[in-house]
């Protein structure tokens, strides 16, 4: 299927592994231009580089903390008018409600909600006057069902996506979509730290943690980074014009819900 993207431009944040770069990856398999931005100089320009061997588009890399005003200005100065936004940042990490205290709440708001309302804010109005524009957020399935030891994502993730609620359907007459995705455990770096607290939680091995954490899901295994950036690139598309406001989960069945 031809996504009807070929020659958009795109900022993809935290981009140089995981779910960041499935997603760029995928979108640039489609012909699409790419801003890609992380923390770390070595892996983002490696990154980059192989997506433009591989695919032959345009790739600016932004290294740098999209977390802080500082970064975002440094991204949004190289990137230029962006016709698809994927935000996306590490979540913070797991723990027990008494072990966090305020500045702990700020930085996961910071990271995961306020950097991406101020991405939106900042290139909405450039989609708007185009007639065209897709964002697409990574969230987390914690949205859906909350991860009792993942207590700062539950509170922050949930706050952008009321944000998203709002926002998507006062610009979706404007030729802008605005999405979240909903990744469940895919096999990235993140995996490896939820096990490493399953272990010390638990008292098991590693290699236990993880059977315990994939016994819970259904297909018994975890996601890829490559389906997951199919479905984000979906969402980009044209063919993705009348998905407004929506939380499309990617878990592998594991959140138990009808709805």
């Amino acid at each position: 299927m031809d996504l009807g993207i070929r020659g958009r431009r795109a900022l993809v944040c935290a981009s140089s592994k995981g779910l960041g770069r499935g997603c760029a990856e995928a979108l640039a398999a489609e012909g699409v231009d790419l801003v890609l931005n992380a923390r770390g100089a070595e892996a983002l320009e490696a990154t980059a580089e192989a997506i433009r061997a591989a695919h032959g588009v345009e790739v600016t890399a932004v290294a740098c903390d999209i977390t802080t005003e500082e970064g975002r200005a440094k991204v949004l100065a190289a990137a230029g008018d962006i016709d698809i936004l994927v935000t996306n940042a590490g979540g913070p990490p797991p723990g027990l409600w008494s072990d966090w205290d305020r500045d702990d709440f700020i930085k996961a708001l910071d990271a995961n909600m306020l950097t991406p309302i101020a991405l939106m804010t900042a290139l909405l109005p450039g989609m708007i006057d185009r007639g065209w524009g897709r964002v697409v957020n990574i969230t987390s399935q914690s949205v859906k069902a909350p991860i009792p030891a993942l207590g700062l994502s539950n509170a922050a993730r949930t706050g952008l996506t009321g944000f998203v609620a709002g926002t998507a359907r006062q610009v979706a007459a404007k030729g802008v979509n605005i999405n979240n995705l909903l990744p469940g455990s895919h096999d990235t770096d993140r995996v490896i730290a939820l096990e490493t607290g399953v272990a010390k939680a638990q008292n098991v091995s590693m290699e236990e943690a993880r059977k315990i954490r994939l016994s819970a899901i259904p297909t018994g295994r975890y996601g890829t980074i490559e389906e997951f950036g199919a479905m984000c690139a979906f969402l980009c598309s044209e063919h993705a014009g009348f998905i407004v406001g929506q939380n499309v989960l990617l878990d592998g069945g594991q959140t138990n819900a009808t709805i």
